[in-house]
């Protein structure tokens, strides 16, 4: 798995999948689409997104201290507008003038912040079910019950439901009883999946959202000055990144097209891999 530095000399990994073709700059279809997880967590759940590799070539990171980069001296460089120094040193390695950037999930916080300070770097940008609190907006206990309920009619709903209503109340902690509404179908693929996908860094995940991580005021002002063209792609069921609060993130961004996918939760590249590609590779190019 190659290799680089960041600034304060960690040295993070980077998966490649497919061959789409030389380092160049990011107007050309050959250039790679630098991929952000979520969690954090090991970005081996992203696996190539559903077949995205077959069209453009994905230099997926693993942000520090999670998967194969090593955990940094100082723990503090956890937090996520700190981690934009990774990202813009990962573009400077790859030799790119700008980057077309994909995130996921919490990963979006992230690519949000980098766009928000490096806007000339930013050849395209693609958020999927993404995590809004770099942006400033929050989603509330009623708005995730209420797109849960869409899927009353499933074997699993009522456990599911219930360890829901006890997380948004603020009386439970059973995330992986509410693993169901983060797929689109609830099958022994999406299982492997969800346990495939859980971070393994404590420590990362605690300290990523840390005092003075997001200023979201700041962030959407300078975001408006952004030139690049924003997707933003969320899945109908998915109660993490719910249709709503995604569509109020585009909001944010001067150029910004958003695609809800049906019948997909919060991996949408596993419930529709084709539909998936499809609306991606169209953005994309």
């Amino acid at each position: 798995m190659p290799t680089f530095c960041a600034p304060d000399g960690t040295r993070l990994a980077y998966r490649v999948h497919g061959n789409g073709g030389s380092d160049g700059d990011s107007d050309c279809h050959d250039a790679p689409v630098v991929c952000v997880p979520g969690g954090p967590a090991d970005s081996r759940y992203l696996g190539d997104l559903g077949g995205l590799s077959a069209h453009r070539r994905l230099v997926v990171l693993d942000l520090r201290g999670t998967g194969r980069s090593a955990v940094p001296d100082d723990a503090s460089s956890y937090r996520c507008d700190r981690l934009v120094a990774d990202i813009e040193a990962l573009r400077t390695h790859l030799g790119l003038s700008r980057i077309d950037l994909l995130a996921h999930s919490a990963g979006a916080n992230l690519a949000t912040r980098y766009a928000a300070r490096h806007p000339k770097r930013i050849g395209r940008l693609a958020l999927i079910a993404p995590g809004t609190r770099a942006l400033g907006i929050t989603i509330s206990g009623e708005a995730r019950r209420e797109l849960a309920r869409l899927r009353g009619a499933e074997p699993w709903f009522p456990a599911a439901f219930a360890a829901l209503e006890a997380i948004t109340g603020g009386t439970g902690s059973d995330w992986e009883a509410i693993g169901p509404f983060l797929y689109g179908r609830w099958d022994a693929a999406a299982q492997q999946h969800l346990m495939a996908s859980r971070p393994e860094n404590e420590e990362a995940v605690a300290r990523f959202a840390a005092e003075g991580a997001f200023a979201p005021d700041a962030t959407r002002a300078a975001l408006a000055g952004l030139g690049a063209p924003v997707l933003l792609l969320a899945g109908e069921f998915d109660v993490n990144s719910p249709p709503g609060s995604v569509a109020e993130a585009a909001g944010s961004f001067p150029d910004a097209a958003l695609v809800v996918q049906p019948g997909a939760g919060h991996y949408p590249w596993l419930d529709d891999a084709d539909r998936f590609v499809a609306t991606v590779v169209a953005f994309l190019e």
